[in-house]
């Protein structure tokens, strides 16, 4: 008697269902996106290092027996060096959107690691003012090139989850390099902190070499199983257990299959709203005064007299920085960003009304000010805890959100440009609009800006928490 065959066939369709449901039940890793997230934004706290390099090096180049050059630098050319960087990082946004679009979200956040070089191999060797000029703005660009897009590709390698924390990375690594420069920058010659700044270099050029790419890019650009490796990278999962979401990822990006184009920002209701809240977030961010007040930060300690020295003082305003930072990857995915958002308007708001009080105080020579000196320290330490919650990383991460993938490099791009043009013109123009109305003014007017974010997420930012990229499409669209 002859056995029975085996029916393939039916084997295959009595499995394959349950294939299928093991595959949408696999839970999966995010380890492999925290550190692809932290491998990009390692490019961040390179770009910490030069923000932060004026601090300790401003007052080696204005002291003789410190400085490299051959003529000490004055108070105009101290504003544009400090400044330069912002003009640069207003510049490369025009094209960084363009090349993430064309070359990959990887190689562009890697290329950007050429001008972080090229500017400290420029400090280093500089023995006249203008090249410290040109080295700063080539800074800029590397800036402008970071933040455009790295938020773009935190945004799209980061499951619903903790896209939120992730995209506050941003923020928690470049306050890290703040502190890194203000912890070795006073002790160590010009020369010297010049070198050891480019170690953070070529470590994030070598370390996000071997990340992955976006898989959004990658079915953007039709290569669909270079796109299934990254996803199955990212999520650690089977090539089954990602084929849903990249799905998904493909449909979003057939239904704007067109070719975008710039008027498309403003003709799609969804896309107008995305740019217009992204545009007014970064947009705060530097209206709040945060460049001018870490470029003044001696002068509020020196009014301050707390009678410890200046450098140790920054010191201890970038450990806040760093500590409050560290937060908000802990509490944006269970908070969301509305609310951190909120309490950081508030919050700095109270710090700038409190420091202009002082400094109006101080101006009119009041008895009051012996007994407030500690009111500008503990206003400038409220302020940058709040900022650092809030309106430092959540407008970059929120950014990385709201967009169409069709849309999002233009987007991106005309977002960075207009938050580093605002930055270079408060930065550049601070000194002489708190000489003709009084530093007190100046703050004052910062606070009823921060206050305006207030009102402004308060009515308009809708709720991204928990929500994947075509479901936030889906609010904006409404």
């Amino acid at each position: 008697m002859a056995s029975a065959k085996p029916d393939h066939s039916t084997v295959s369709s009595v499995y394959q269902p349950m294939m299928m449901e093991q595959g949408k039940k696999e839970t999966g890793s995010k380890s492999m996106q925290y550190i692809a997230a932290a491998g990009g934004n390692l490019g961040i706290l390179a770009l910490g290092m030069t923000m932060g390099w004026t601090s300790p090096s401003l007052p080696k180049l204005k002291n003789p027996e410190q400085s490299p050059l051959n003529i000490p630098i004055n108070a105009d050319q101290e504003s544009w060096i400090g400044s330069l960087i912002t003009l640069g990082a207003a510049i490369s946004p025009l094209y960084s959107g363009w090349a993430a679009d064309k070359f990959g979200r990887k190689l562009c956040i890697l290329a950007s690691g050429v001008p972080l070089l090229i500017g400290w191999i420029l400090i280093a060797s500089a023995n006249n003012v203008n090249q410290i000029y040109a080295a700063r703005i080539i800074f800029g660009l590397a800036v402008g090139q970071l933040f455009t897009v790295v938020p773009m590709y935190v945004g799209e390698i980061a499951e619903n989850e903790i896209r939120g924390a992730l995209g506050s990375f941003l923020q928690m690594f470049i306050v890290f390099g703040f502190l890194f420069t203000y912890g070795i920058g006073p002790y160590v010659s010009y020369l010297t902190l010049s070198i050891i700044s480019m170690v953070p270099v070529v470590l994030f050029m070598i370390a996000f070499f071997f990340m992955p790419e976006s898989p959004s890019y990658l079915v953007g650009s039709q290569q669909r199983e270079a796109a299934e490796t990254s996803l199955v990278r990212l999520r650690g999962k089977s090539v089954q257990g990602i084929q849903e979401e990249l799905n998904a990822i493909q449909a979003g990006l057939d239904q704007n299959s067109k070719a975008p184009s710039i008027s498309d920002l403003w003709t799609s209701k969804g896309n107008f709203k995305a740019l217009y809240l992204s545009c007014g977030l970064v947009a705060f961010q530097q209206l709040s005064g945060i460049n001018v007040v870490l470029f003044y930060m001696q002068t509020i300690f020196d009014k301050a007299n707390t009678g410890m020295s200046a450098d140790i003082s920054t010191i201890i305003i970038g450990v806040v920085q760093v500590l409050a930072s560290s937060v908000t990857p802990l509490v944006v995915d269970r908070l969301g960003r509305r609310l951190l958002l909120i309490v950081s308007a508030v919050g700095m708001t109270i710090a700038l009304v409190l420091l202009g009080l002082f400094f109006i105080l101080d101006s009119v020579q009041s008895s009051a000010v012996e007994y407030i000196a500690w009111l500008p320290v503990a206003s400038l330490v409220l302020f940058m805890c709040v900022y650092c919650i809030g309106f430092g990383p959540l407008p970059w991460a929120v950014m990385g959100e709201l967009f169409d993938p069709g849309v999002k490099s233009m987007a991106s791009t005309i977002a960075t440009t207009i938050c580093w043009i605002i930055a270079f013109i408060i930065t550049n123009f601070f000194g002489t609009i708190a000489e003709a109305l009084g530093m007190h003014y100046a703050f004052w007017i910062f606070g009823m800006f921060t206050l305006a974010a207030f009102f402004f997420v308060f009515f308009l930012l809708p709720e991204t928490k928990g929500k994947s990229l075509q479901e936030i499409q889906a609010v904006l669209n409404k």
